[in-house]
């Protein structure tokens, strides 16, 4: 696995290194959506950019070990658990309890304070620190008052090291049952017969995983790499729209996990202008890559094949549950020659990726590496 970019280089075949050196402040295009207008870029990728073959990646041993399967095949038993009721015995930390509670700072309640049927697991830390285990003890239809102190970095600036008192009532205590890992539970969540035919199995598709996490991630440090050596000049304007697109994409997303994106600013305690001002550097790096990787395309003369473009239509149409026709209909010559585009800059991913020459690690970096992946873990 990859420790970093300045680990890695673009060393290969001989045309590809001369024609990227060849590369000086040649003009690229950028479509500005939004007016529909094109904004001239200047991309300056200097002489021997990443292309030393001085600088080497290291190489990555991937290995799955008895550990990685007994860890898999735990997780798939925590999925299929079931929680139990529980009524001859009060709440213990990695119970689930289902509570009722009412909170209050000097005898006042506060916003987002109040809850009715809550269901939380005492142990997962999703209150503040020492709630949950005040519970812990506790029998259920039992009045519990819990003491507590909003912690100094806490969301809600009124609430920071404020001490308050929640009323608390336990309507219900369950406990998760965790099915045995036998020949039975086997055959209730795979195909297989027996404990030791699934076990095979998951090392496989655990072994698949690695690899293809090792290649995503040697793909993003050549292109890092890539990106690293070029000059770009990217006018304020198309920055401007870019930041715009990603800032869509996070409100997107803050939306599916039922976070508005004010609310978002007044936790984070952002301004607009803070908030948009924090995505430019992200803006810049994605600009810069995509353009790098066009002039790689225009380079090494990357051209997409009507077999390659057509088997992605047929992907599309999978992915979206359509006929292939409608996409076709649905495709007018600028959205192909954009799909097109992206086509080739995936395959001058891979031939960057391709290219790039590994070693073995160094004890050091292999150290690095294994602390990165329990950091992951």
């Amino acid at each position: 696995i990859l420790t970093g970019p300045e680990q890695v280089t673009i060393t290969g075949r001989a045309d590809a290194v001369n024609k990227i050196n060849r590369l000086t402040a040649e003009p690229v295009t950028l479509t500005d959506i939004a007016s529909s207008r094109e904004v001239p870029v200047i991309v300056n990728l200097p002489e021997g950019v990443a292309l030393a073959a001085n600088n080497q990646e290291l190489k990555a041993e991937i290995t799955v070990t008895d550990e990685d399967v007994e860890k898999a095949l735990n997780d798939e038993a925590e999925k299929n658990s079931r929680l139990v009721d529980v009524d001859d015995r009060a709440a213990e930390m990695g119970d689930t309890v289902r509570l009722d509670f009412d909170g209050s700072v000097d005898g006042v309640p506060f916003e987002g304070g109040k809850g009715e049927d809550y269901e939380l697991v005492l142990g997962s830390h999703s209150f503040i620190p020492g709630f949950e285990e005040q519970l812990a003890g506790k029998n259920a239809g039992e009045d519990i008052s819990v003491s507590v102190t909003f912690p100094e970095d806490y969301h809600a600036e009124e609430l920071k090291g404020k001490d308050a008192v929640f009323a608390c009532r336990i309507r219900k205590i369950s406990k998760k049952e965790v099915p045995a890992l036998d020949d039975e539970f086997a055959k209730d969540v795979s195909e297989f017969d027996t404990l030791e035919e699934y076990k095979e199995d998951l090392r496989k598709n655990l072994l698949a995983d690695k690899e293809k996490k090792a290649r995503t991630e040697k793909e993003n440090a050549a292109v890092d790499k890539l990106v690293e050596g070029i000059e770009v000049d990217i006018p304020q304007p198309v920055i401007d729209f870019e930041v715009e697109r990603i800032d869509e994409d996070m409100s997107n997303r803050l939306m599916q996990q039922g976070i508005n994106r004010d609310l978002y600013l007044k936790y984070t305690g952002m301004t607009e202008e803070s908030y948009r001002k924090m995505m430019e550097p992200q803006a810049i790096r994605q600009l810069k890559t995509r353009l790098a990787l066009e002039e790689v395309v225009k380079a090494e003369n990357i051209e997409v094949t009507d077999e390659k473009f057509e088997e992605e239509l047929k992907k599309m149409a999978e992915s979206y549950h359509m006929e292939l026709d409608k996409v076709r209909e649905m495709m007018d010559d600028e959205s192909a020659k954009q799909m097109k585009l992206d086509l080739a800059v995936q395959e001058a991913i891979t031939l960057i990726t391709d290219a790039a020459v590994e070693v073995e690690k160094t004890e050091e970096a292999a150290e690095e590496a294994k602390e990165e992946a329990k950091e992951e873990a």
